[in-house]
C-alpha cells in the first residue's frame, strides 16, 4: 500500500509554546491510525496541520504525493472538501438541514446538483444502519445515529483521507463501540486513510497503528 498522507518534521509554534517539535508521520490507503496524548500534547495541532486547516511554521504535508501546506488558503478549503472527509465529537450537523441534505452538503458545496448530491448521500443509510433516517432533522436523532450521519457527510464524496476528532467523546460506551466499528470498517471499505484523535485506548484499540504526541514529539507503536 502507498502513503496517503505523509508529514514531515512539521514544527508548530504558539507564541513561545512548541505544539510540534518536528514530527514525521505518514498514513497508508485504507490504514486506520489513532492519535493519542495527553490534553495540550499537540495532537490536534498535529491533525489541523495535516487536515490543511493550519499552515506548519516548517515542515511539509504531501496528499498522494503534492504538496498542500503550501497552498493558498482557497486551493486548501476546495481539498478540505474533496479529497479529506471530517468527524468531530458533536457531529457538527446543521440543525435546518435533514440528514440526506447533511450527508450530500460536500457534493453540492462541489457544484453537483441537489437531486445527484442527495441521490448518492441515501447510498450511505443502508450500510451505516440509517434506514428511514434520510428526512429526520439533526434534533430528531440519537447521539449515535447523528455520529453515523456525520460519518456518511465525511465519506460521501470518496476522500483520500478521513479525519476524526474525539468522535466517540460525546456518547455511551456501546454507542461509541459501534460507531468506531462502523467508522472503521466504512473507510477502509472506501479505501481510505483514517486519522483519529482520541485519549480513550479503547477507541484507539478500533485502529491499526496508535502513536503517541508528548510534549510536540511523536512515538511510534504497531497495533495488531
Amino acid at each position: 500500500m502507498n502513503d496517503v498522507l505523509v508529514g514531515r518534521a512539521l514544527v508548530k509554534r504558539f507564541g513561545q509554546t512548541v505544539a510540534l517539535g518536528g514530527v514525521d508521520i505518514a498514513v497508508r490507503a485504507g490504514e486506520a491510525v489513532a492519535i493519542m496524548g495527553p490534553s495540550g500534547s499537540g495532537k490536534s495541532t498535529l491533525l489541523h496541520c495535516l487536515a490543511g486547516i493550519m499552515k506548519p511554521d516548517a515542515g511539509e504535508v504531501h496528499l498522494l504525493g503534492q504538496r498542500i501546506d503550501t497552498m493558498g488558503e482557497r486551493k486548501r478549503s476546495e481539498l478540505r472538501r474533496t479529497r479529506f472527509g471530517f468527524v468531530f465529537q458533536f457531529g457538527q450537523l446543521l440543525p435546518e438541514l435533514p440528514a440526506e441534505e447533511n450527508v450530500a452538503l460536500p457534493l453540492m458545496l462541489g457544484g453537483v446538483p441537489r437531486s445527484q448530491a442527495v441521490r448518492q448521500a441515501r447510498e450511505w443509510f443502508g450500510p451505516l444502519g440509517l434506514q428511514t433516517m434520510e428526512t429526520r432533522r439533526p434534533g430528531e436523532l440519537s447521539g449515535g445515529q447523528a455520529q453515523r450521519v456525520a460519518i456518511a457527510r465525511a465519506l460521501v464524496s470518496k476522500p483520500a483521507v478521513v479525519f476524526a476528532d474525539e468522535p466517540t467523546g460525546a456518547l455511551d460506551q456501546r454507542t461509541g463501540h459501534d460507531t468506531m466499528r462502523l467508522l472503521v470498517e466504512a473507510t477502509k471499505h472506501n479505501g481510505a486513510g483514517l486519522i483519529v484523535v482520541t485519549h480513550d485506548p479503547n477507541v484507539a484499540g478500533w485502529c491499526d497503528r496508535t502513536v503517541e504526541v508528548r510534549d510536540g514529539l511523536l512515538a511510534g507503536g504497531v497495533r495488531a
